[in-house]
């Protein structure tokens, strides 16, 4: 059934969008079939992997393998591993520069995000930052990358031209995630030890919002936040919740929780499907995703994926 299902998926141009799971403890990614909702092919994959996306045009998934010390570069068509990148030691996650040329990955060990020529697959800078560097962002006219640092608790600000810090910007503990909205204007990071989301204006570097979450029946450590979307018109962001099993509905404008949706447990990281209708969650410990319809803030379908589902990409139209 499953190979039917993936003739059908991949059998031309109308097909749904697939949505590529990597899965951190079977050293597997789970290809997903958006419209069905089922798993259609399992792919072998190295070592922890963890961060993972896709290049722009969709032909090729970039992976972290993570205690292979490599980015894996597996073809979207065939699923082959067809190249590595060379990401320094523990790559955990990374971002994609909006022209597609540049992959910035943070390497947790020895604290430096290296900079990837992803056509020549050479290393065009290494710049150290906080210790433990772990989430990535990068501006929408590809300018500012901002890496967060968790046991130095920073978001830092990083040109991507000169490769160098500009600022440095005190958030809460752990952060995880970095994430700018659409325009540009905001970039918000995710505290997972420190229960909040800091919303940090681009312009000033100065943190102008720090959200916090309460959920009733669960206690406040219970709830740690790690990863974070925000819709294209920049109305609405999700924020996973980890241990609380919960995504967060924020309204970006007055800051304000307008909802809480529950998932899987131990929900991670977060992406759209680019029709912006569904928004798809890994679940850790329930070994699941969960799609939720984002007109109606409701949890339509989970799936079994591979063990400890850890990153989620779909693919572009």
């Amino acid at each position: 059934m499953a190979a039917g299902l993936a003739a059908a998926v991949f059998a031309g141009p109308a097909c749904a969008n697939l949505a590529y799971v990597s899965n951190e403890k079977d050293n597997t990614m789970s290809v997903v079939d958006t419209a069905t909702m089922q798993v259609v092919k399992t792919v072998p994959v190295g070592q922890r992997p963890r961060g993972i996306t896709i290049s722009h045009d969709g032909k090729f998934i970039y992976l972290c393998a993570s205690d292979d010390d490599t980015i894996q570069v597996i073809d979207a068509t065939t699923f082959e591993i067809v190249g590595t990148l060379p990401s320094g030691p523990d790559p955990e996650l990374f971002v994609l520069s909006p022209d597609g040329k540049t992959l910035y990955v943070a390497n947790e060990n020895d604290n430096l995000v290296t900079a990837i020529d992803v056509e020549s697959k050479e290393v065009t800078a290494e710049i150290p930052v906080g210790v433990e560097p772990e989430g990535m962002g990068v501006s929408p006219d590809g300018k500012t990358m901002v890496n967060t640092s968790e046991t130095t608790s920073m978001a830092h600000f990083i040109d991507t031209e000169t490769h160098e810090v500009t600022d440095n910007v005190l958030v809460d503990t752990r952060p995880r995630f970095a994430e700018f909205k659409p325009d540009g204007s905001q970039v918000w990071v995710s505290a997972e030890v420190g229960g909040t989301v800091s919303v940090i204006d681009n312009k000033t570097r100065q943190v102008v919002k720090k959200i916090d979450f309460a959920i009733p029946g669960l206690r406040s450590e219970a709830i740690q936040p790690v990863g974070i979307c925000i819709t294209a018109d920049g109305k609405k962001a999700y924020v996973a919740l980890g241990p609380a099993n919960q995504v967060a509905v924020i309204n970006t404008d007055t800051y304000e929780v307008e909802k809480y949706v529950l998932v899987g447990q131990r929900v991670w990281h977060l992406a759209f499907t680019p029709d912006q209708k569904t928004l798809i969650t890994t679940n850790g410990n329930s070994n699941d995703i969960t799609f939720i319809d984002v007109a109606t803030d409701e949890p339509v379908q989970s799936v079994t994926v591979g063990q400890q589902p850890w990153g989620v990409v779909v693919s572009p139209n």
